[in-house]
């Protein structure tokens, strides 16, 4: 018997990381010594020594569900920036700038069109935020993935200085919540959104939007990257970050605040993204389930101190959508 008769195919991902080689070579940095091909990615680390007490981060996610609408729409090109971006928003909270990010692929059946596409979409995010695609690692596990269904993962590390950790422990009662808006629902309540839109043309323009499904669903996560290094070299002083994913509002921004302190978001301060109330609306799904399951156009929550907040407006497209109140959890006014 051959390997193929078992179900894996080694040609196609041989042929599809040929493809993508160029790509994900791109994306190499001066502290890469060994990428691609190797079975374990090199970094040089020596950037590290002129940091005073640099801590390592390192976090971990995945496209979810997001995957099976951008198959069934038959375009995954935006999966590698839906991956890239989650991950380096997750970074950000910590304070943390990017050092490299290493993808995990996997399906019951590697084909090879939709392996070079993913590959190389993850390459050009990477690319595009200055991140070495290091490594990773492509599976076809048939029987352990279902027939068609992809399983896209990754991991990112970066680096912060001690003294310059964000988290609760900074914040203070009164201090502003500063919203950078999100491109829709990133990579969040795919699960029900699906279900939501069963049945629905994805490519067919819908007017209540202005666009069609394919493109309100299927826009990438977006990064806060550069918005954050933007108030970093503004000396915008920011006390703890809150990324905006799956629980919304009520489960993440908790996350970002101390014990015995809440916070207020004021309905109406951020303009909502015209592709939420329209799942809620075809879905039937009530005002608090919205909440709970989408970002509802705030993809990422800074915590800053009342002086800061017009400052850093002058730097970035923002909304100051509430403060934080003595108590616990988020309260919608």
């Amino acid at each position: 018997m051959r390997y193929e008769e078992a179900g894996v195919h080694i040609e196609a991902k041989a042929e599809a990381l040929r493809r993508a080689k160029a790509a994900i070579a791109a994306t190499y940095t001066e502290e890469v010594l060994r990428g691609l091909g190797a079975f374990g990615g090199l970094f040089d680390a020596r950037a590290l020594k002129g940091m005073e007490h640099p801590v390592l981060v390192a976090t971990t996610d995945g496209v979810g569900t997001k995957t099976l609408l951008a198959l069934e729409a038959g375009d995954v090109s935006g999966l590698g920036f839906d991956l890239v971006n989650h991950s380096v928003n997750d970074l950000l909270c910590q304070g943390a700038r990017p050092l490299f990010f290493l993808d995990y692929l996997a399906a019951s059946r590697l084909e090879e069109p939709i392996l070079a596409a993913l590959l190389t979409s993850l390459a050009e995010a990477c690319r595009s935020l200055s991140i070495p695609l290091l490594g990773g690692e492509t599976a076809e596990m048939p029987g352990v993935y279902r027939e068609g269904a992809w399983d896209v993962a990754g991991t990112l590390v970066g680096v912060v200085e001690r003294s310059e950790i964000l988290g609760p422990e900074r914040v203070r009662e009164g201090d502003v919540l500063l919203a950078l808006p999100s491109s829709g629902p990133h990579t969040n309540g795919y699960s029900l959104i699906r279900k939501v839109v069963a049945g629905q043309d994805l490519l067919v323009p819908v007017p209540e939007l202005g666009e069609s499904l394919k493109e309100a669903l299927l826009r990438p996560h977006r990064a806060y990257l550069k918005e954050f290094l933007r108030l970093k070299e503004g000396g915008v002083e920011i006390r703890a970050i809150a990324h905006i994913t799956g629980g919304g509002l009520p489960e993440n921004l908790p996350r970002a605040l101390p014990e015995g302190l809440g916070a207020e978001i004021q309905r109406g301060s951020w303009p909502i993204p015209p592709i939420f109330p329209y799942l809620q609306r075809l879905g039937q799904i009530p005002e608090e389930e919205m909440y709970r399951v989408f970002n509802m156009g705030l993809g990422l929550i800074l915590i800053l101190p009342e002086a800061e907040a017009e400052k850093a407006l002058a730097l970035v497209e923002g909304y100051r959508v509430g403060r934080v109140v003595p108590g616990h959890g988020v309260r919608l006014l």
